[in-house]
């Protein structure tokens, strides 16, 4: 029987004990063990160990974790009486469950809020609330807010600005003469292969920020193999680059510019951490790790387009033009459209745009770490996951399935 059928049947008959789908290979009858600096990445049997400890390995990128404090007033997510019966479809199954969805693949946290009420929150392999998880990529749409905040504040003049005339040490880069915006985009059309192979431009990308920091890996980069804005190219050093724009910009690495200016307004529970390199620089485009519900607060601002709902004084954290600009496929060149930018999803500043004339938009990262969001229907979807593959396409399809259903529970697709 698929086990999709059987937690069904359990689930019928008061049983609760159902097996997560491969435990064996994934560390349980070793307690879920966390890996090291040289394996925590690439190792399958540690990865759902190290998903929730990433932010206390010793050495990973040849630095420690920068933290960001929680913030006093925590933001109250209060819990739906019962979990609502969302059903979705895959494949040629129909009106499966989120158990069902739960026993198809490897998701360590699942939460679902509508109107800031939690409706479903489950945990996987002996993970708890209490537990950060890692982002992987989806650091790069909180890198994208700092300089949106940046902006605002006049730190940042124009996103047309080229990156060098705030990181004077990207001089002579090409990516110092790539414009913030472009930046944002992915849109810098400078050759960066990221297959997750380690024979890619990744790879040795991270060999040489480990060894001598972002900045000087950044000289690496040395084929432009496109006009700038014209195309999109997915490339996590674009996005450690508006790392050092931020730093050289405001005086502070990110994790100081943004626990007052984000993670504590948005009523952060639990301090959130940040690997940073040798030189004390996050790297923005990953590694920032928090606990599920405090992705689900930021979301949830995310999804009131920048402002805290539970704020009587609709104080706007973040700017609301900068976000439209950020979420909104209207909004960005037809490159980066959805279908153009990838054969389905759009892509705005460090966030993945949906296609459809609604606006709804999602934080990605590698190995199934996903944050949905709908603003008109306040309804946001947080998943984390060990999956076997970097980019996963069995859990890519049966999210995307899942969030389908999640939206028509309380609206129209």
């Amino acid at each position: 029987m698929p086990p999709y059928l059987l937690s069904v049947l359990l689930a019928a008959l008061g049983g609760s004990a159902i097996a997560a789908p491969d435990e064996d290979k994934l560390g349980k009858a070793q307690g879920y063990p966390a890996g090291t600096a040289e394996t925590w990445f690439t190792n399958e049997s540690v990865r759902v160990g190290t998903f929730t400890s990433q932010g206390e390995i010793p050495g990973i990128f040849a630095g420690k974790s920068n933290v960001l404090a929680a913030s006093d007033t925590p933001m109250p997510l209060l819990r739906s009486d019962r979990e609502p019966s969302i059903r979705w479809d895959a494949d040629q199954l129909q009106n499966l469950t989120v158990d069902d969805y739960l026993a198809r693949q490897r998701v360590m946290g699942l939460l679902i809020v509508k109107d800031g009420v939690v409706q479903v929150e489950r945990y996987q392999y002996d993970r708890k609330p209490s537990q950060r998880f890692l982002s992987n990529s989806m650091a790069k749409s909180i890198t994208s807010l700092a300089i949106g905040i940046a902006v605002q504040e006049g730190k940042i003049h124009s996103l047309d600005d080229r990156a060098d005339r705030y990181a004077p040490e990207l001089a002579g880069t090409l990516y110092g003469e790539t414009t913030i915006r472009n930046l944002l985009r992915m849109g810098s059309g400078v050759r960066f292969t990221e297959r997750y192979d380690g024979q890619d431009d990744r790879a040795r990308y991270i060999q040489a920020l480990t060894r001598d920091g972002m900045q000087a890996a950044a000289r690496n980069m040395t084929e432009r193999e496109a006009p700038q804005g014209s195309r999109f190219s997915y490339s996590s050093a674009e996005t450690d680059m508006l790392g050092i724009v931020l730093r050289g910009a405001t005086g502070m690495t990110l994790s100081e510019y943004l626990t007052p200016r984000l993670w504590q307004p948005i009523g952060a529970e639990t301090s959130a951490l940040w690997r940073a390199d040798k030189t004390g620089l996050e790297r923005a485009s990953t590694s920032f790790n928090a606990t599920l519900r405090d992705y689900a607060r930021l979301a949830i601002v995310l999804a009131n387009d920048g402002v805290r709902p539970d704020d009587p004084q609709r104080k706007q954290i973040i700017p609301r033009d900068y976000l439209l600009d950020a979420t909104d496929w209207h909004k960005v060149p037809q490159a980066f459209q959805p279908g153009k930018a990838t054969g389905s999803y759009g892509y705005g500043y460090q966030i993945w745009l949906s296609p459809g004339e609604k606006r709804r938009f999602l934080l990605l990262g590698v190995f199934g770490q996903m944050i949905f969001i709908d603003p008109e229907l306040k309804l946001v979807m947080v998943q984390t996951s060990a999956a076997a593959e970097a980019k996963p396409a069995r859990l890519f399809k049966d999210a995307n399935a899942l969030w389908r259903g999640v939206v028509q529970q309380y609206g129209n697709w």
